[in-house]
């Protein structure tokens, strides 16, 4: 396995591959990798001959009030995650070779970047479309794999590769969790003891609206109003959003009769997390 930090470096590579007639699947990240990540490095490695890696903690996503600088990071444990599962090239830029002096032009949408996460992040959706844009011409990938946890994100991508006509497989993964039933995040290290218990909160409200969900419930102010309820008796936490979502259009529904996301994000103590159920 190979590590590379510049552009140059990549795409040399894989037009080798390419010559050789070979495959390649990448997995976008911002490194700290955890078995999410390992699960689609994982899928990757099965459904292509070669396998990058891209870590690279982007901050055109990032706000100024956000934890760009605190963000996690951890390449020699990345490594040999990646290494460990198969992977075949780390892509590990510095911010100067992603985004050089004067760089000026960006990749935005509309309509689905402006609910949830969209609402209290606006500059998010940008930074990732622009991003991830970027990582597909340098890469040119057959696929790209995305977890379902950042269930908008996934949406997002999949629209801006069919609006665009990237010829890209978009592959989402599905969540994985601890044995507790918390998601698995990189920002799941930010919590201290209690918090990480607290943050228990998240998966409990997810499995309170799979319940009413199996008992027949379509309403989605009755799912959302138990969900908070739940919610706000813990307290260490505190709502950014909770709400039921058109799963292709982000926009929120009143009634659950089509393919929808439940969606929630949660601070605990200052850590925002995320959590949803894809209802079909």
């Amino acid at each position: 396995m190979e590590i590379v930090s510049s552009v140059s470096e990549v795409r040399d590579r894989v037009k080798e591959w390419k010559r050789e007639g070979l495959s390649v699947g990448l997995v976008p990240t911002m490194g700290y990798l955890h078995e999410g990540h390992g699960s689609l490095i994982t899928a990757a490695r099965g459904q292509n001959d070669k396998v990058v890696v891209s870590i690279f903690v982007n901050p055109m996503q990032f706000g100024p009030t956000e934890d760009l600088a605190s963000y996690p990071r951890d390449l020699d444990k990345d490594s040999a995650f990646c290494k460990a599962l198969g992977a075949d090239l780390i892509f590990h830029p510095e911010p100067e070779e992603m985004y050089h002096e004067g760089f000026s032009s960006y990749v935005d949408m509309s309509v689905l970047t402006e609910e949830l996460c969209g609402l209290s992040r606006p500059v998010h959706f940008r930074g990732v479309c622009t991003v991830v844009t970027k990582l597909f011409h340098i890469v040119t990938p057959d696929r790209a794999y995305f977890g379902e946890k950042d269930a908008q994100q996934l949406a997002v991508i999949k629209h801006m590769v069919d609006d665009l006509n990237m010829d890209i497989e978009i592959v989402g993964c599905p969540i994985v969790r601890e044995e507790d039933g918390l998601a698995k995040s990189s920002r799941n290290t930010y919590l201290s003891d209690k918090e990480r218990e607290a943050a228990l909160v998240l998966s409990r409200s997810i499995q309170k609206a799979q319940e009413l969900i199996d008992a027949g419930e379509t309403s989605a102010d009755v799912i959302v109003d138990a969900m908070t309820a739940l919610i706000n008796r813990e307290p260490l936490a505190k709502i950014d959003y909770v709400k039921v979502v058109d799963a292709l259009t982000m926009q929120q529904i009143k009634t659950i009769d089509r393919s929808a996301l439940v969606a929630i994000a949660v601070y605990i103590g200052k850590t925002r997390l995320i959590d949803n159920l894809h209802v079909k």
